[in-house]
């Protein structure tokens, strides 16, 4: 069973700074393209960055610039370096990994910009 498991979302103020990460342990991760996504309170979940198995990447326009999504598939682990953060950045934030008929999701973490 292929497990995603995202770590640390937490409480920043705006301007601030976080890196959220995925594992996936046991999985073929380094042939899979990656993405993470978000869902805010009463919105729908919404692309935020991709992160190809070649290592393409691709933003929403309203994180560019500010977020940067990377991979490390020794680790078997993808980041999301976020930076200069808004309160609009609040969210729960979803790993999401996918490879032709293959999807597979995390359980997400919680990231709080407020003051």
């Amino acid at each position: 069973q292929v497990q995603l498991v995202e770590s640390g979302g937490g409480l920043v103020q705006p301007g601030g700074s976080l890196r959220l990460s995925c594992a996936a342990p046991g999985f073929t991760f380094s042939a899979y393209n990656m993405a993470w996504y978000r869902q805010a309170p009463g919105k729908e979940r919404e692309l935020v960055a991709t992160i190809t198995s070649g290592g393409g990447t691709d933003y929403a326009d309203s994180v560019k610039g500010r977020f940067t999504i990377s991979r490390d598939n020794a680790k078997f682990t993808m980041y999301l370096q976020m930076n200069s953060l808004k309160t609009d950045d609040t969210a729960v934030y979803y790993c999401n990994g996918r490879r032709l008929r293959f999807e597979y999701w995390g359980m997400g973490t919680q990231v709080t910009v407020s003051s």
